[in-house]
């Protein structure tokens, strides 16, 4: 089954050529533990997943890319042409000549009623292409006015006209301090919005890219390029083919359906958080050595600490004895200790990924009471390698891992917003204080439900 992803904004559009470029040029290459069917299954199923073969025969991406301004999409479009490997439909993008203004009304209230039919027509082309269709994967910016406030809109129009089609809404949350003074407004009102049409959102935090960027990749001028990089790299490592079935011989068909079924068992709990070992420059790969046992167990420690990244890890942090009584540690100043968790997905890659134990994942201290720990973590594998890592491991949790986060965003807006600053930018454009009220109402329900798992 095929994913459509719907680029919006110019951080959605300039990630969304990195995680093609990712997935190609992974899709290409060969493994040679896997033998030569092996290579070739892995190599048709990610085609299917996200590219369709014209005339030409050089993949184009099951895409559509959109934006209010048109430098960031002409750049995209030939940068992946100029790879000679993959391209994007020529035909499958929108842009004008004005942005949002880092307006999120601007782009929910204005851009995207005015657009709608055109943008909406090329989502129904691109899926028409598939044969079956899973879904689709929006990738957007929460900060800006275009990718957060178009996007919140666009997402609840695939809802809309796909009322059975998977929607998982790829989100990047802004840096803590000093991108745009609107942002926590802007995070808001998305986020709100979003909870209501999609199925799930898979976050990227700004902050703990840029710390894997410098502390693990050893990168010490980062652009954006570096930083959508690393993400790209880790959402391939999710999406590209694994067996799904213990012993399976197939890879998997359906993506974005098989990832809802594992990690979604409640709609009031949709935000999924992502990790993956190990990460480092390229040029160290080959000197760096491996075993299954250290990276689980790092995985692990990462999952119950709430660490973003392998390095730091608070070793101290131990799961709760079953029976006894958390108390709630969810406040402005005092940090969660412990990390608990409603489901999580381990996917492993590359050579013995059939001998690793994964027990540790299925003690029942690591997650909510109210579902049967045989079904709160699941495991998915391939015995072929991932982008150069002779292993590797992913995780995708839905737990606690944004509480913080989230607490000091609507935080931060609420009080602009009881100042009554900046308001007015955002009713001028049809958004009314009620619509405020109800947005930070919705996201106070998301914390609230998260905080007493």
């Amino acid at each position: 089954m095929s994913v459509v992803t719907v680029q919006l904004g110019q951080c959605g559009n300039q990630i969304g050529r990195e995680v093609f470029n990712t997935i190609c040029s992974d899709g290409r290459g060969t493994h040679g533990l896997c033998s030569k069917k092996e290579n070739e299954s892995y190599h048709d199923a990610c085609k299917e997943r996200f590219f369709c073969e014209e005339k030409s025969e050089v993949p184009v991406a099951r895409a559509v890319l959109v934006d209010m301004e048109p430098k960031v999409i002409s750049q995209t479009l030939s940068m992946a042409a100029r790879s000679g490997y993959w391209k994007y439909d020529d035909r499958a993008h929108f842009c004008q000549k004005q942005g949002s203004g880092n307006n999120w009304a601007n782009g929910y209230s204005v851009h995207g009623p005015k657009h709608k039919e055109v943008i909406m027509n090329l989502v129904q082309k691109e899926a028409e292409k598939c044969d079956r269709l899973s879904g689709f994967l929006t990738i957007m910016s929460m900060a800006g006015g275009t990718g957060s406030g178009l996007g919140a809109f666009v997402t609840q129009c695939l809802r809309d006209a796909f009322p059975t089609s998977f929607i998982l809404n790829h989100v990047i949350w802004p840096y803590g301090t000093g991108e745009v003074i609107v942002q926590n407004y802007n995070s808001v009102l998305t986020l709100s919005h979003l909870y209501q049409s999609s199925d799930a959102l898979l976050v990227h935090e700004n902050d703990v890219i840029h710390k894997i960027c410098a502390q693990l990749m050893n990168i010490k001028q980062i652009s954006f390029r570096d930083a959508n990089q690393v993400i790209a790299h880790q959402l391939g490592s999710v999406f590209q083919p694994t067996y799904t079935a213990e012993g399976g011989l197939h890879y998997s068909r359906n993506p974005l359906g098989d990832l809802m079924e594992t990690l979604v068992p409640h709609p009031e709990f949709k935000m999924l958080g992502l990790r993956n070992i190990p990460q480092m420059p390229e040029n160290s790969l080959a000197y760096s050595t491996f075993s299954w046992p250290g990276l689980i167990k790092h995985l692990r420690q990462m999952l119950i600490a709430n660490a973003k990244m392998e390095e730091g890890i608070d070793w101290q942090v131990r799961p709760p004895c079953l029976g006894s009584s958390i108390p709630s540690s969810h406040s402005t100043n005092k940090p969660l200790h412990f990390n608990t968790s409603i489901a999580n997905l381990v996917i492993l890659r590359g050579k013995d990924m059939q001998s690793v134990d994964l027990g540790s994942f299925r003690d029942p201290s690591l997650y909510t009471s109210w579902l049967n720990p045989q079904d709160a973590f699941n495991v998915w594998k391939t015995p072929r390698a991932f982008n150069k890592y002779e292993k590797s491991a992913s995780l995708v949790s839905n737990s606690q891992f944004l509480l913080k986060p989230l607490d000091d965003v609507v935080g931060k807006a609420w009080n602009m917003f009881a100042s009554k600053a900046y308001v007015h930018q955002y009713t001028k454009f049809g958004i009314e204080e009620e619509d405020f009220l109800d947005s930070f109402a919705a996201l106070e329900q998301v914390i609230s439900s998260y905080t007493n798992l």
